[in-house]
């Protein structure tokens, strides 16, 4: 794994622990962590049971005890680490978003599909949709619960910057991260739409906004930066994005993404509203799904909480009893699941690198418009 910070925490956990609840045809196992500053990795690496710690990604290719490449760290290495591992004959998986442009999106999937004619395969970590609920919301849609799509609501809500004050972080640099809220967050609900939908969005119409224009500097950056610094620096992304969307088929579609919404800490909503009924979701209450039948008689009519922790729903027979919560941390071991399943099986993972490429041209749409206000396909 390439990464040991927040995500490559939660990657960590997962590739750890997806052996002891569920029944791999192949056991990972976790041989090498690489990070710059080698004195946190090896914490990380200590603490989830990495075998071995190195400074330089580069390494990992070298190693004979490598055969996947977990690709954590932030959008503006993701192409090289990506395509150099593809190249060197590893798997990978990948963190979202794909990349910080088409073009090296683009390269990835190339280098992809040049990997996959000699059986070396890759994902993209779009992982909500590992989500239990999530993943029925998609049965319910493609069983035709709900009828003909008509409309779908996605948006996803934090609230971690809203404080001026708050420091400036690689997050906020558009040479490291792409774009700020729309490619970190909105990335998720483009996929999310798409994938419990069924339908790509072929355009978009849109505006983003940046509140904070600068912010202080850390303090090992500025040595008088955090809070109370004198010391600041340029934000050079969106704080927030909205936009609608045309879906094939006709489905109209009205996304937002923020990290400005005060009180709202991790909320993604989904709502998809069919012919015959409606889906909705929200990730702070994650266990559920709401689902309206718009056959029922008006007598009965309504929303029903669905409970999404029996044995049967999607990846949580592998847990605990019925009405015993999952949280977060366990999309990412599903996802660990599912790509060491497809490994084994010779076949190729969901989502794709073209998958993840097809995404930042959504995100690279809604750009286009805000900075032109006009619709824009994708």
């Amino acid at each position: 794994m390439v990464g040991y910070a927040f995500m490559g925490a939660a990657h960590s956990q997962a590739w750890r622990n997806a052996g002891a609840f569920f029944d791999l045809p192949v056991q990972p196992r976790m041989n090498v962590l690489s990070g710059r500053n080698t004195a946190a990795a090896g914490e990380v690496a200590q603490r989830f049971g990495w075998g071995d710690v190195v400074s330089d990604w580069k390494e990992l290719l070298t190693r004979d005890d490598v055969q996947l490449v977990d690709v954590c760290t932030p959008g503006d290495t993701h192409a090289e680490i990506s395509i150099a591992a593809l190249e060197s004959g590893r798997h990978v998986l990948c963190e979202k978003p794909l990349a910080n442009s088409v073009a090296e999106a683009e390269a990835m999937v190339a280098a992809a599909e040049q990997a996959a004619a000699k059986g070396i395969r890759s994902m993209v970590g779009f992982t909500y949709r590992r989500v239990p609920a999530i993943a029925l919301a998609r049965q319910l849609v493609q069983q035709g619960r709900i009828g003909t799509i008509r409309h779908v609501r996605a948006q996803y809500l934090q609230d971690w910057l809203a404080d001026p004050a708050t420091p400036l972080s690689w997050r906020l640099q558009r040479e490291r991260a792409g774009s700020g809220a729309l490619g970190d967050i909105g990335a998720h609900i483009v996929d999310l739409v798409q994938y419990v939908t069924g339908r790509r969005i072929a355009s978009v119409t849109a505006a983003t906004q940046t509140f904070v224009h600068e912010r202080p500097l850390p303090v090992e950056e500025g040595k008088l930066g955090g809070r109370g610094g004198e010391q600041t620096g340029q934000v050079t992304v969106d704080d927030t994005a909205a936009f609608l969307a045309r879906l094939d088929g006709g489905v109209l579609g009205v996304f937002e993404a923020t990290r400005f919404a005060t009180g709202r800490k991790n909320a993604i909503r989904l709502e998809v509203n069919g012919s015959d009924g409606s889906i909705a979701f929200d990730f702070e209450s994650m266990n559920e799904l709401s689902y309206y039948d718009a056959l029922d008689g008006s007598q009965t009519a309504g929303f029903r909480r669905i409970l999404v922790t029996e044995p049967e729903h999607p990846y949580v027979g592998g847990w605990w009893p019925a009405g015993h919560l999952l949280g977060y941390e366990h999309a990412f071991t599903h996802q660990v699941v599912d790509l060491v399943g497809d490994l084994a099986a010779g076949r190729d993972p969901a989502p794709s690198f073209a998958d993840g490429l097809q995404v930042q041209r959504v995100l690279a749409a809604v750009e286009g418009s805000a900075e032109s206000g006009t619709w824009q396909h994708v």
